[in-house]
């Protein structure tokens, strides 16, 4: 069951948080010319002389990819971040670089500055990068497994979103203008303050407050406001029972996690699927999509609202992935996302290749490229951030996540970096070099990914044990270093702890 603070939680958490990101993503498209504009005159009223073009294509550049790097340096801060201040927290102090940058962004046109437009994308890359680990991170600890595929969805929901709000608030009738396109960045400062405003009224991350600060009180109400129910005896015991696996809740630090035998192969799936995630060619498509429209006959006032169309698709395929998640798996639908993209993928290179010689081949362009948007919502955009947090264990998420993040943005820059010189050299037979890397993909996760839906933590491990070559009793102890395993008298003792009015006397190691 969805209990109220499970779904405002979710709700609000995404908004402040992927909703941004997607946002971001789009929200520079539609005032490019005038943003260069602004660069220029800046220039020209500095130096006496106009930019030359290469200066300028290389200031855009920069103000676009930049964002990728804040992303990158967000992911590496998250980790000790979500431990000192926990998830909820984190997610609440993380709108102050949200903020900073809707200010500089917004004022830079009045001040006459482009080198604040780049420094608040950079900071906005920031809050991007920790709200992408954070937010998955808080969603998959408050949610019940059976729902926990769904509600993780929720940061996918919200991606797609933003980038549609970003498509929209860009049109010309709203602030897609010379004299309004400060006010698209300016926006970036309303879901913040909303999630200030509500957040703080909901509990931290249960199992967060349980295992790492050792509060069984204040872990018990977490759990009886998210799952909306008095009894969460069971609910504590679970968690409990994790623990007991674990030994000791010390967080993992990235070397350790590298090191640690009994994740090996989660760690290797992570990689590939946040790796996949970015490199399997979807910023190219929104590289394309406007000269695709231009070849099928649309004239260049109109292309503004036919990009809607791609916006709208990604929304409502995420939302049916979100949907039926919990009843197909993230299996199936990550592996068949990946398939479908290939099979796109290889006739939108045909009918571009082609286009100039049948009359109808452009629209056939057109739906392809509407068609690989749904195929990577359906399943590879928001199922691997599910899995990061489902594969680990409570000590060792954090150092997940940031290692998910790091491939992440590392991998959105070389998209960025790269895909000019792809595109120059192979032309239209780019979409070949895409399909190639779903391909190899879909392959590793359909002969490793095994099926995490409606499993406990545990169960997961347990399911890649025989892959990991190690015992379930080695997977307990992979837990400690050589100087810290301890004796089972020991362990039990350690797990023999007295109540009293729900207060833990004695805390779990």
């Amino acid at each position: 069951n969805w209990s109220g603070s499970l779904v405002v939680a979710s709700l609000t958490g995404a908004f402040g948080s992927s909703f941004l990101y997607g946002y971001n993503l789009s929200v520079v498209n539609a005032p490019a010319v005038y943003i260069k504009k602004f660069y220029n005159e800046t220039w020209e009223r500095r130096y006496g002389f106009s930019v030359d073009e290469s200066t300028l294509t290389l200031l855009w550049s920069i103000t676009v990819s930049i964002f990728a790097i804040g992303g990158l340096v967000g992911a590496i801060i998250v980790t000790p971040i979500v431990k000192f201040f926990g998830r909820k927290c984190t997610l609440l102090l993380n709108n102050v670089f949200a903020v900073t940058a809707a200010l500089l962004m917004s004022l830079s046109l009045l001040a006459g500055s482009f080198e604040m437009l780049i420094l608040g994308r950079i900071i906005m890359g920031v809050d991007a990068g920790i709200s992408l680990s954070a937010l998955p991170m808080y969603l998959s600890e408050i949610s019940p497994k059976e729902i926990r595929g769904s509600l993780g969805q929720v940061t996918a929901i919200f991606i797609c979103i933003g980038v549609f709000t970003g498509q929209v608030l860009g049109l010309p009738e709203i602030f897609g203008q010379e004299s309004r396109w400060p006010y698209l960045f300016g926006a970036i400062a309303v879901p913040s303050l909303i999630q200030v405003v509500i957040l703080p009224f909901l509990p931290e991350s249960p199992r967060y407050l349980l295992l790492e600060k050792h509060n069984t009180s204040k872990a018990e109400k977490a759990f009886q406001r998210f799952l909306g129910k008095d009894d969460v005896s069971h609910e504590i015991e679970e968690v409990l029972a994790e623990s007991r696996v674990q030994r000791n809740t010390k967080l993992v630090s990235i070397l350790q996690l590298l090191r640690t035998r009994a994740v090996r192969w989660q760690v290797v799936t992570v990689v590939v699927t946040m790796g996949c995630y970015q490199l399997c060619g979807l910023n190219a498509i929104w590289y394309y999509t406007n000269n695709i429209f231009s070849e099928a006959g649309i004239s260049p006032e109109t292309i503004p609202y036919v990009t809607l169309s791609t916006g709208a698709v990604e929304t409502l395929a995420a939302v049916f992935s979100g949907l039926v998640i919990e009843r197909l798996g993230r299996r199936p639908l990550l592996i068949g996302g990946f398939g479908l993209m290939i099979v796109f993928f290889s006739v939108l290179t045909v009918s571009l290749t082609l286009q100039n010689t049948v009359h109808w081949l452009p629209y056939l362009s057109i739906f392809c490229i509407l068609a690989i948007i749904a195929s990577f919502c359906i399943g590879p955009g928001g199922i691997p951030f599910v899995l990061t947090g489902e594969f680990f264990q409570q000590s060792q998420r954090p150092a997940a996540f940031m290692i998910a993040g790091t491939v992440n943005w590392l991998s959105n820059f070389a998209v960025g970096l790269l895909f000019p010189f792809i595109q120059a050299g192979l032309q239209t037979y780019c979409f070949l070099v895409f399909a190639a890397i779903c391909f190899a993909g879909a392959t590793y996760l359909f002969f490793v990914l095994p099926e995490t839906k409606n499993k406990t933590f545990h169960e997961i491990s347990q399911a890649f044990a025989k892959r990991n070559k190690v015992t379930l009793e080695m997977q307990e102890m992979n837990h400690y270093t050589t100087g810290e395993r301890k004796s089972s008298a020991e362990q039990e003792s350690d797990f023999t702890s007295s109540v009293d009015n729900g207060e833990t006397k004695k805390g779990i190691v």
